[in-house]
């Protein structure tokens, strides 16, 4: 009997297995979205700490993001070659290590290095993780799954920022210090919880090893309270058209790519400039009682609301139109923000910038992988990633020059790159909600 994955995964549902597997992923990503959001929140007490500007203290934003360019390029192509449960150990592990080294750092330079170093691990971590996660879900699942493990970003932004908060009320001498050191901590976790993470059985089959496949297929079922499959089940991939694409710049992908891609780049560039900058003029500037660390907190409990919507509308109304609303929302918030007439204007503007910006997050990362078959899908995150990063690296030194003519004109610019953002998706004329991957 010949059987699909996603179909005898369908048999088990989503249940206890992929429970445990969600934590997991979500407990690194937490400490992947604390590593990322730290630049913002660290920078202002690196500037102090070794007697910088803080426009240079944010080079360790651009070291890092650099990083997470070169490990998400990188490490998304050898998914595909050496499996995805080796490259996820490998850059876990290099996580924790580099990111508590970057505690110690003894001068700026070392420190830099180091953030190299994290950002390698990151972003090698990020689309390697979400291609795995797909490819143990059933089809009718994963886009609210997918967008539910995004959540844990909003759980490591809060943690950031209450320790940011925490670290400044008690007058720690160098608060990034301890910022860097809670965001290591869970992928330290993690290096030991991901050895129970069995390796994707869609990977095993692509590489010929049915048995393998059979098995690990086999464990979710158990685990999940499903009868297993009998022996003589013959797993298959779903099986791509005739002359499907070896590429994801060939072929019926070209289109798709280059609009996903741009939508990738527009809003990674969009976030990180609000996330890397509104931080530090939040606690040292902000509009009136809208200032300090306790409404970054706020800022931070907003991205919440936002993957839940994300969470249910991605199924309710497909990927591509939630993530459609959620891009031309998040420039609705950065638009209002350019009024500036009076706090409370400013403190909505942010909180509806900081709920559809990750919304926009949920959705894009729920729909990509799903754009592209077994053997692209590790290429297609790690490019997507990689050009994420793109925007990161820009965000830091490219957007000084925006900032210098003034906060509300440079969110302004945000705004209209969210808007070309939307219009970029209009490339990708594929809907993938039910629709299985193979």
């Amino acid at each position: 009997m010949k059987i699909t994955i996603d179909e005898a995964l369908s048999r088990g549902g989503a249940g206890i297995f992929q429970k445990r597997l969600l934590l997991i992923f979500g407990l690194v990503w937490a400490a992947d979205a604390m590593q990322v959001i730290a630049v913002g929140f660290a920078a202002p007490s690196v500037a102090v700490t070794f007697g910088l500007e803080r426009a240079m203290a944010l080079q360790i934003g651009t070291m890092f993001f650099l990083g997470m360019f070169v490990g998400a390029f990188v490490f998304g192509r050898v998914a595909d070659v050496m499996g995805r449960r080796n490259v996820l150990l490998l850059t876990v592990a290099a996580d924790a290590v580099f990111g508590l080294a970057s505690v110690f750092a003894g001068d700026f330079t070392l420190l830099l290095f180091l953030r190299f170093l994290t950002g390698i691990a990151v972003g090698g971590t990020l689309p390697v993780d979400y291609a795995m996660m797909a490819e143990f879900l059933p089809p009718k699942n994963r886009g609210r799954w997918l967008v539910l493990l995004e959540g844990f970003w909003a759980i490591g932004t809060i943690v950031v920022a209450l320790t940011a908060w925490i670290a400044s009320a008690y007058g720690a001498e160098a608060p990034w210090r301890w910022i860097f050191l809670v965001a290591a901590l869970p992928a330290l976790i993690g290096i030991f919880l991901r050895i129970w993470v069995p390796e994707s059985p869609m990977y095993l089959l692509r590489k010929g090893r049915q048995d393998d496949a059979r098995r690990v297929v086999n464990r979710v079922l158990a685990t999940n309270g499903a009868e297993k499959l009998p022996h003589d089940t013959e797993l298959t991939l779903t099986a791509p058209p005739e002359g499907a694409p070896g590429s994801i710049f060939s072929g019926s992908l070209l289109m798709r790519t280059t609009g996903i891609m741009a939508v990738w780049f527009l809003v990674s560039l969009s976030y990180y400039g609000v996330f890397i900058w509104v931080p530090g003029w939040l606690a040292a500037e902000g509009m009136g009682w809208v200032r300090g660390y306790g409404f970054l907190v706020i800022l931070a409990l907003a991205q919440i609301p936002g993957y839940a919507l994300a969470a249910y509308g991605v199924e309710r109304w497909g990927r591509r139109a939630t993530l459609m609303g959620f891009l031309l929302a998040s420039a609705a918030g950065c638009f209002l923000f350019t009024l500036s007439l009076n706090p409370a204007l400013v403190a909505l503007s942010l909180i509806l910038m900081s709920f559809a910006l990750l919304g926009s997050w949920g959705a894009l990362y729920a729909f990509t992988p799903e754009l592209y078959p077994t053997n692209l899908r590790g290429t297609g995150m790690g490019t997507a990633s990689a050009i994420a990063r793109l925007g990161g690296l820009f965000a830091p030194t490219l957007l000084t020059f925006a900032f210098a003519r003034g906060f509300g004109f440079a969110i302004g610019v945000f705004a209209i790159l969210l808007v070309l953002g939307a219009a970029a998706l209009l490339l990708v004329r594929t809907e993938t909600r039910d629709r299985a991957i193979g």
